[in-house]
This record gives C-alpha cells, structure tokens and sequence, in this order.
C-alpha cells in the first residue's frame, strides 16, 4: 500500500502554504489585528516625521530673519511623533510575539502529533533524521514568515502606499509615477531572479536533510560502524553529501549577491530620477526647500527598508521553500484510522480470535493464509516458527499496526476495526523481541506503562520482572540514565524493564513477543516464573524462539510459511513427531552442546 498524498499546500504553491498558516493564525485573531492597527499608527507617525521636518525647514527659510523666531510647537510635533514611530513598532512586537511563537508551538506540536498517528509502515519507512530535520526547518520557517510579513512587507507597503498618495497631492504626478515605477520594476526583477534561484536552494536543502540523515543513522548504528571498521565509509559517504551541498549552497549565495547589485541599481535610478526634478522644482521655485528636504526623507524612509525588501523576499522564497516537506508531511494520511462511528473497546474479559486472517505487507509478498485460531480468556496461546513464519505480524495485527486484507480479528468479539486505536491499544501490555527504551532515568522508562504511577508500584512491577536488585544495586538507583535507545544496559536488563513496564501497564491482554530472547539461561529460568505470575488471569500470546519458555501454554500453534501447519500441547506435539517435535530436539541438542562447552568432559 503507499501513502496518499492531498492536495498538499506547499511544493511550490506558496498561496497554499499561505493558506494552511491561517487556521494557527485564527486562534490569535485578536492579537494579529491589534499589532495591525499598531503597524499602521507607527507608519502614519514615521510619514509624519518628514511633513513636521518640511514645516520646520520652511519656517526657518523664512526671508526675513529679524522676524526668526525658534519653532517649539513644529520641533515639539517633530520628535512627539518620531517617539510614537518607535513605541507603536514595539507595541506591535509586544502584542505580535504570543502570535509568533503561539502559532511555532502549535505548528509543532500539530506535526509532532501527526507523526505519532501516522501507521506503522510510514514510520518502518522513513529516515529520522531527514524527518526531524524537515520538522525543525519546517516550524522555523513558519516563524520566519511571519515574522517578515508584519515586521518587513506589510510596513513597507503600507508606507510606500501613504508616500506615494501625499506626493501624488502635493506635487507633480510625475513623482508619484517615478516612485511607482521604481516599486514596479523592482518587485519585477526581484521575482523574476529569486524564482531562477530557487532550485539552488531546493538542492540545498534536500542535501542538508540526507546528509543530516546519513550523520543520524551512522551515529544509531556507532557500534555496527565500528565492528566492520567503516568509519571511513561513513565519513566519505557524509562528505560526498556535503559536497553537493557546498556546491549548492555557493550558487544561492552567488545568485543572492547578483540580485542584490541588480536591487541596487534600480532604486539608485529611481531616487536619482526624484532628486533631479525635486532640485530643479526647487530652483524654479515650484517647490521650497522644505518640499526639497520632504522628498529626500520620503525617498530615503521608502527605499532604505526597500531595498532590504529584496532580501525578504528571497527569505520568504526560502522559508516556504523550507516549509515544501513539512506540509507534504502534514498531507500524508494515516494508512490506519479509527472509522466514523468506532466506540471504545469493552474489553471485558479479553478473549481474542484470528479468524480466518489473510495480510501481505506488499501485494506480492503474503505473509499470513487464512490463518484461524481463539485465545479463550484468561489463557496462554503460544506460537513458534521459523523466522519469517508470520509469527510477529499477528502482534502487529492485534495492536492495529495493520488492517488485515482477508478475514478478521476479534477481542471480546467486537473486531478491532470497529473500535478506537487507543482504547484498544490501551488494554494490551507487550514485551517486544527488541526493547528500545528512552533517554531517561530506569524509573520513567518503567513508569510508561502508566504514567503517574507510585514509586512503590514502579518497585513492585520490577521485583516481579526480577530487576527491582539490580536497579538498587545501581549507584544512582532508579535515577539512573539508560542512554539513547537504552545503550547502557544489557539486552537482558532492557527486557526485564519492558516486562516491569508491561506489568505496571496492567492490561487485561499480554503479548510477550520473543521476550526471553535475549536472556542467558540463567536470567531465563529467573524470569520465566515472574513471566508466569505476570500472565496469569490474563489473556496471553506468546510469540517464542525458545521452546523451553512455552511448554506450559494451553496451546500451541506451530507456524509454517504464514500457515498454521500444527497445534496442541507440548506434550501433544512432541508426541505427533512433526515440525514442533524436530523443533524441540534441534533446541536440546543445542542446549546440551552449550552445557557439554561449559563443562567440558575429561578425556583419559
């Protein structure tokens, strides 16, 4: 199955991703409109400046000197509103801030949040670090955007509109033409190059985000690397990313500097142009020398935020350049999800059924034939096969991972496609083959199974797991940090925390999936009686390697090639001499070779 796609607003529509900002910014409208009303007083107070400057000039300009007297009122107005220009912008901030990072933080966690309910598939699929690297450039970016959008553009538009309005009135409208030209020919040649240029950047940022992968991966699998001495490998793989990326990275900032010489050049036409006919209106007395002092404030108020107009645009281009996967993100749909009318599961008392269950991950490669069995309440089924028998898949199909395409599965005879995820989910505690735990303390990792559980519950759950010794043991105890993915501690120590987990979580069904798999004999027979003890009143499925951990299950099923080929009891199978009973000698002798190694017979 592949994963569908909407229509999603970014990859290169950028009113799109315009518009899929506007649902976070709704939850601020109040605050978005008040810094609005803001922005546009501390204009009309910064296009102020130049009309009190002009009175100021003019009346100091006056002919006859011996009238001269100091303009109080006209400076008073001047630096009144040059004061409001200032405390109006930071009002604007002030209100603007809890817009800007509200909306960064909803963003965020609105992604984070659609990762965790995306299927298991996208998530067995994609590249973390590629993934966290989008997300983090994604929400920046939204913050950037706005940012530039009310601290940049709409300032700058709203004060080249009142500029361009009062030369229109007051003075010739060739002024007001030169200045619109100006705008027009920039915004032109801006667009025009920025566009060219984009592809520079979309490169960029698709080798940042592989070569950000590839560092991710190669540091998760730091001791693979160092088994086969491939540091050399990784390290030539990463620069070879990195190299396009240079490439790529010097080509938009050669092509930023081409468009920023290109910027320049068409403003210092522009305000040439204006100064020209300003001085010669001056000089044939159409205009005083205040109006001269007015138009070379507006020009300079205009085209200094202008020109820096050019490079916000080019950060705009990138901000949604940069934002292109997070919203494909966001389109992605989940593969599985909770129907229209799904109800809470009613658990009651846990009994399971496989009925008659077909599931291939891919068209062309089926996993499970119509496979059909009960676990009645309150018991032990185990299932044992050859690796790639299915035995897993039918844990991932009772969690939900997966809708199966033929057949389906029951608990308390409602089918789980029926009910919500989470309640069903919540009501099953599992043990995996591969315990991947937090970067957090041993007492938080135990404690997910049920969050906001006692410290006396958290102990009890790992004295029934056979771990609650070794953690005291610990010099920092129950604080103790287990690293990333729980690297500083044994395999048989992570499975006994995912037992003491799995405990704590307390649910009506258990799935021990090859649980024992990385414990030594020794831990085995330790745990085995505390697996028991955790099993018991409960409905259990138990996905088992070793033989030995199952022989007291009330059933077992013995896979073959995603068929169901043998079931019954130990002592049922063994007596049948098929597939299960071959499986059981293969596994004594195995052990009796490793106990013969351990204590070797002395030849005379």
């Amino acid at each position: 199955m592949h994963y569908k796609h909407t229509e999603a607003p970014a990859g290169g529509n950028d009113w799109g991703a315009l518009r899929a900002l506007l649902p976070f910014l709704w939850n601020y409208r109040g605050r978005a409109g008040l810094a609005l009303l803001f922005l546009v007083l501390a204009k009309l107070a910064n296009v102020g400046v130049p009309l009190a400057l002009k009175q100021v000039v003019d009346y100091l300009d006056t002919p006859n000197k011996a009238a001269l007297a100091l303009p109080i009122v006209l400076l008073l107005a001047y630096g009144v509103l040059r004061l409001c220009s200032s405390a109006f912008n930071e009002l604007r901030d002030v209100v603007f801030a809890k817009v800007r990072y509200g909306t960064m933080r909803a963003l965020s966690t609105r992604v984070l949040g659609h990762l965790h309910a995306l299927s298991l598939r996208y998530h067995l699929e994609r590249k973390t670090g590629a993934v966290t690297r989008d997300l983090e450039r994604g929400t920046r970016s939204a913050a950037t955007l706005l940012n530039y959008m009310v601290f940049n553009i709409l300032p700058t538009l709203v004060e080249v509109l009142l500029i361009a309005g009062i030369l229109l009135i007051q003075y010739s409208a060739w002024f007001a033409i030169i200045t619109f030209g100006t705008v027009v020919v920039y915004a032109a040649f801006t667009f025009a190059i920025t566009e060219w240029r984009m592809k520079f950047r979309h490169r960029m940022n698709a080798l940042e985000s592989q070569g950000s992968s590839q560092a991710v991966d190669s540091l998760i699998n730091y001791e693979t690397v160092k088994y086969f001495v491939n540091e050399g490998l990784e390290h030539r793989r990463y620069d070879d990313t990195l190299r396009g990326w240079e490439d790529a990275a010097i080509k938009t900032q050669t092509s930023l500097s081409s468009l920023n010489v290109g910027q320049g050049s068409i403003i210092a036409v522009g305000v040439t142009l204006i100064m020209i006919m300003a001085a010669n209106q001056v000089i044939n007395g159409a205009m005083t020398l205040g109006d001269l002092v007015l138009v070379n404030a507006f020009m300079l108020q205009m085209f200094i935020p202008l020109g820096f107009l050019g490079v916000v645009y080019s950060q705009l281009k990138h901000s949604l350049a940069d934002m292109d996967q997070m919203f494909k993100l966001l389109g992605t749909e989940p593969e599985v999800r909770d129907g229209p009318d799904a109800k809470p599961l009613d658990v009651g008392d846990g009994a399971i059924r496989f009925e008659h269950v077909s599931f291939a991950y891919a068209p062309e490669r089926p996993i499970l034939h119509r496979v059909d069995f009960e676990i009645p309440a309150g018991r032990k089924i185990a299932v044992v096969g050859a690796s790639g028998s299915g035995k897993s898949t039918l844990a991932r199909l009772l969690f939900r991972f997966y809708d199966v395409n033929e057949g389906r599965v029951l608990v308390n005879g409602q089918d789980v496609r029926d009910v919500t995820q989470a309640s069903l989910r919540g009501q099953i505690g599992i043990v995996p083959q591969d315990t991947v735990l937090f970067n957090e303390t041993i007492e938080y990792n135990i404690a997910y199974g049920r969050p906001g559980a006692s410290r006396v519950d958290i102990e009890q759950a790992a004295r029934t797991a056979n771990i609650h010794d070794f953690i005291a043991a610990l010099p920092q105890g129950y604080d103790t940090v287990v690293g990333e993915r729980g690297l500083k501690l044994s395999g048989g120590e992570k499975q006994r925390i995912a037992i003491a987990r799995a405990v704590l979580k307390d649910p009506r069904i258990l799935v021990f999936d090859e649980a024992t798999s990385s414990l030594d004999s020794h831990s085995e027979k330790l745990i085995l009686e505390a697996l028991q003890h955790a099993a018991s009143d409960h409905t259990t499925l138990v996905i088992a390697h070793r033989l030995s951990t199952i022989v007291d299950a009330d059933q077992i099923l013995v896979m073959d090639q995603g068929r169901i080929v043998e079931r019954g009891s130990h002592h049922d199978l063994l007596a049948r001499e098929g597939l299960y009973a071959r499986m059981w000698a293969l596994q004594q002798e195995e052990t009796h070779e490793q106990e013969r190694a351990k204590h070797p017979v002395l030849v005379r």
